[in-house]
C-alpha cells in the first residue's frame, strides 16, 4: 500500500473524474468528514475503507492501494508466457527485445516476481546468443530478487549464472554452484525432479572439462532418469496460455493468473530440451571413449539436432567438434571436414575455443592423411585461437601433438620449444580436483552408475 498522502491524492483525483461529491463518495458507510481527512493524506485508510471507496469509485482496491491497474501484473505474465514462448521455439534476439519491454513495465510499477522472471528470461537469451557478461548479470540480479523463495524457485537462476561461468572458462566455480545447490536440495527434502534435472544436466559439462567423466555419466544418467517425471509442457502450456486470454477478456482476474502461472511453469520447461540434449551429448562423449564409435555418433547427431534447433550457436559448435572427432576416428575425413568447415568461423572471444578444437581436429586429419604440412598450420592456427581463449588444458595437448610433428619431421629445437611451451600450460596439481560429489536423490528404476569419480589434475 502507497503512502496516506498519496493514497488520498488518488482518491480525490478518481471522485473528480466521477463527478462525486465527498459525501456522495462515502455513504453509507463513511461520513464526508472521513473522505475530507483521508483525502488530505491524514489518515492511512485500512482494507475494508478502499475495498468501499474503489467499489464506489468503479476501480479496484489494487489500483487505488498501489496506482497499479488490476489488470497490470496478469497482462505482464501473459507477455511473460509470450516471451517465453518465442525464446522456445523462435528467436532469442526477439524473445530478448519482448522481455526488455517487460522488465521495463515491472520496474517501473515495482513487481518484483515479474521482475525476477524478465531477468531470467533476459538471462536465457543472452546464453543463447552467447552474451556471457549479460547473462551472469541478468541471473544474478534475478537471484537476488527472489532470495526469500525456496531453492527451487531459485534453481534457475543457480543454473544460469553457473552456465554463464563454465562458458566463459570457470570451470571449478561453476561445479560449485551446481553441487550446492544439488546438495541443498536433495538434503533438505527440497528434491523437485525439474530442479534437478536442470541442474544435473547443467554440471554435466564442467565434468568433462575437469576429465571427472565417471561423474558427468552418474549426472547424466540421472537426468534421464529423472525426465519422465517432468510433463511434456508444449502442448500444455499454449492450451493454458489460450484459456487464460479468455480469463482475462471475461474480467476473470484470478482465474487467468492461475492459469498463466501453469504456463510459465510449463514454458520454463522447454529449456529441458537444451538440458536433454546434453545428456545425448555426454552419452556420445562416453561412448567415443569406450570405442563404440556409431553409438557415440548417433548420440552426438541427436544432441547436434537439438540444439541447433533452438540456435544454440555456441553449444551446437561444441558438439560439432566432438561429432567430427568421431567420424574422423570412423576414417570419414571429408564428413569431418564438411562439419568442421562453420566452427572456424567462431574465432571471436565466444567461439576462439571451438574454432581452435576444429583446427585441432584438421591438423589431426591431414596428419593422419600425409599432409604434414597442411597439419603444422592447422596446429599453429588452434594455438593462437586456444591462447586467446585461455583453454589451457587443450593448449598442453596441442603443443604435445605440434611437438611430435616438428620431431617427426627432423626439426628437434623447434620441437623441443612447442613441448616447453605445452609444459608451462599444465594445470597445478590439485588445481581441478573436485570434492565429494553431491548426494544423488532417490530415483525409479535401475541404479545409476557410481558417483566417484573426481577431476584430473
Amino acid at each position: 500500500m502507497d503512502e496516506p498522502a498519496e493514497i488520498g491524492r488518488r482518491v480525490q483525483r478518481l471522485r473528480a473524474a466521477r463527478g462525486m461529491t465527498q459525501r456522495q463518495l462515502a455513504e453509507p458507510s463513511y461520513t464526508a468528514a472521513y473522505v475530507s481527512t483521508l483525502e488530505a493524506g491524514r489518515v492511512r485508510p485500512s482494507e475494508a475503507a478502499l475495498r468501499f471507496l474503489a467499489d464506489r469509485l468503479g476501480t479496484s482496491y489494487e489500483e487505488l492501494a498501489t496506482g497499479r491497474p488490476a489488470r497490470l501484473a496478469t497482462e505482464l505474465r501473459l507477455g511473460l508466457t509470450d516471451a517465453q514462448r518465442v525464446l522456445a521455439t523462435g528467436s532469442a534476439a526477439e524473445a530478448a527485445g519482448l522481455y526488455g519491454r517487460l522488465l521495463a513495465d515491472a520496474e517501473r510499477h515495482g513487481l518484483a516476481p515479474e521482475r525476477a522472471e524478465a531477468h531470467l528470461g533476459l538471462g536465457d537469451c543472452a546464453l543463447e546468443t552467447g552474451d556471457l557478461e549479460g547473462a551472469a548479470r541478468h541471473f544474478t540480479e534475478a537471484e537476488r530478487l527472489l532470495a526469500d523463495e525456496p531453492l527451487p524457485r531459485r534453481a534457475r537462476a543457480v543454473r544460469g549464472r553457473a552456465v554463464a561461468h563454465l562458458l566463459a572458462g570457470e570451470l571449478r566455480y561453476a561445479c560449485y554452484l551446481l553441487e550446492s545447490a544439488i546438495d541443498e536440495l536433495t538434503g533438505g527434502g527440497l528434491a523437485d525432479p525439474e530442479a534437478l534435472v536442470m541442474l544435473y544436466a547443467a554440471v554435466i559439462g564442467p565434468y568433462i572439462d575437469m576429465g571427472a567423466h565417471a561423474r558427468a555419466a552418474h549426472a547424466a544418467e540421472l537426468a534421464l532418469a529423472l525426465a519422465p517425471r517432468v510433463d511434456d509442457p508444449a502442448l500444455v502450456a499454449g492450451m493454458h496460455r489460450q484459456v487464460a486470454r479468455t480469463f482475462l477478456a471475461e474480467g476473470r482476474i484470478a482465474d487467468a493468473d492461475a492459469s498463466l502461472a501453469k504456463a510459465q511453469a510449463m514454458y520454463r520447461q522447454l529449456r529441458l530440451g537444451t538440458d536433454l540434449a546434453h545428456c545425448h551429448w555426454m552419452r556420445g562423449y562416453v561412448k567415443a571413449q569406450s570405442g563404440e564409435l556409431l553409438a557415440a555418433e548417433a548420440e552426438l547427431r541427436t544432441a547436434r539436432d537439438m540444439l541447433a534447433a533452438r540456435r544454440a550457436e555456441l553449444y551446437t559448435a561444441q558438439v560439432e567438434v566432438e561429432l567430427a572427432d568421431v567420424l574422423r576416428r570412423l576414417g570419414r575425413y571429408e564428413e569431418a571436414a564438411a562439419l568442421l568447415s562453420p566452427v572456424l568461423g567462431l574465432d571471436d572471444g565466444r567461439g576462439a575455443v571451438h574454432a581452435g578444437g576444429a583446427h585441432r581436429l584438421l591438423g589431426l586429419i591431414a596428419e593422419e592423411r600425409g599432409e604434414l604440412e597442411a597439419a603444422e598450420e592447422h596446429y599453429v592456427l588452434a594455438l593462437g585461437l586456444l591462447e586467446r581463449s585461455g583453454a589451457t588444458g587443450d593448449l598442453a595437448d596441442l603443443c604435445r601433438l605440434l611437438g611430435d610433428l616438428l620431431r617427426r619431421t627432423g626439426r628437434v629445437e623447434a620441437a623441443l620449444d612447442a613441448y616447453r611451451t605445452g609444459l608451462g600450460h599444465r594445470a597445478a596439481p590439485g588445481t581441478t580436483t573436485l570434492g565429494p560429489a553431491p548426494a544423488a536423490p532417490a530415483v525409479p528404476g535401475p541404479r545409476p552408475l557410481g558417483a566417484d569419480g573426481g577431476g584430473a589434475a
